[in-house]
């Protein structure tokens, strides 16, 4: 039996843009939510026709009042296996879900990690209920977030939400804040931080990071801080309570880039607690805290961060959503020890 399809067909109206994909782009209705990605696909597969003619050249020119047909195929069902893995479910409805993800969880199956992911755990979950991304039944991963870095995460449903959710995230209209417990407190009055390039505090003394970014040279499991080259990443960093060698601090992405937190905080000396990658060998002396708790820290099992708050603009229903998730038990009970320690 042959796959399910369905048709779309638009008009090309005025001035359409000067190649078949642009064109397309500019011309199909919103809500059929094809991306430019997946026209091009589609483009490619020769599932376009203009004026009855197959047409897979992406430059190919369109005029005013040809006749485009778009043939979609029923979504496909994906090779990932479902696992029955509980999940935290924050929020829910027939467009997206919102997780609070647990450290130690991959976001998606990759050749080191072929199960056991969060993708694996939605496939279960929703049991078949998903209308399709990019012609696939699965879960739309518009973001990600570290397999040790615990916390909010949205995912799409559908592909109207998918293509909604992935361009809030392209314009950086998204909010996300993260907890993390870091080595020592950025503090305006710190010296050391005016000469840190690109570096700077603005009111309310919030700490200011602005980079590029770009994946290490020699390591490439790592993110490294360029200012020529890369990508544009910003963090915020808002100094929540100090505790010496220790801080709780706030930080809230304006772009969001692989590690960006993480390499961000190295970068001007305040490294997350637990980071095995950034951190380096740097300790927390018992002479400050006492043994017990300062091999608590020293020996803290992950990086100290977690994704406190999410907050977007629905992509169906234009509502706007703002999430929160408390923090897990094991920076929570390190926050107590510390205020117990130093109050």
């Amino acid at each position: 039996m042959g796959r399910a399809t369905r048709i779309v067909t638009v008009l090309i109206g005025p001035d359409p843009a000067g190649r078949l994909d642009k064109a397309l782009g500019d011309a199909v209705p919103e809500h059929e939510a094809l991306s430019r990605s997946r026209l091009a696909r589609l483009i490619a597969d020769g599932a376009v026709a203009v004026n009855g003619a197959c047409v897979t050249d992406l430059r190919a020119k369109l005029a005013e009042g040809d006749r485009v047909d778009i043939t979609i195929d029923e979504a496909t069902e994906v090779a990932t296996a479902p696992e029955a893995i509980a999940l935290s479910v924050v929020y829910e409805d027939d467009d997206l879900i919102v997780i609070d993800k647990p450290a130690g969880m991959v976001v998606h199956p990759a050749p080191g990690t072929p199960d056991g992911t969060l993708v694996n755990a939605l496939l279960h979950h929703f049991g078949g209920n998903l209308s399709g991304i990019g012609g696939e039944k699965r879960p739309g991963i518009v973001h990600r977030i570290d397999k040790d870095t615990s916390g909010l995460l949205v995912v799409a449903k559908s592909d109207r939400a998918h293509h909604g959710l992935a361009a809030q995230f392209a314009d950086h209209s998204i909010e996300r804040e993260y907890i993390a417990l870091c080595h020592g407190a950025p503090d305006p009055g710190d010296p050391r931080l005016n000469g840190v390039r690109g570096v700077n505090f603005e009111l309310g003394g919030i700490l200011k990071i602005t980079t590029q970014l770009a994946r290490h040279k020699t390591d490439r499991q790592r993110q490294a801080v360029l200012f020529q080259g890369g990508r544009h990443a910003v963090t915020r960093v808002k100094l929540e309570e100090n505790f010496g060698p220790v801080a709780r601090v706030t930080c809230r992405l304006e772009t969001g880039r692989t590690h960006q937190i993480r390499v961000h905080m190295t970068h001007v000396g305040h490294a997350l607690i637990g980071d095995p990658v950034y951190g380096g060998r740097r300790r927390v002396s018992e002479k400050l805290f006492g043994a017990a708790l300062a091999e608590r820290i020293n020996a803290f099992p992950r990086q100290a961060l977690h994704a406190a708050k999410l907050g977007f603009r629905h992509p169906v229903s234009d509502d706007d959503l703002l999430f929160s998730a408390d923090l897990p038990e094991d920076m929570a009970a390190l926050v107590d020890d510390l205020r117990a320690v130093t109050a």
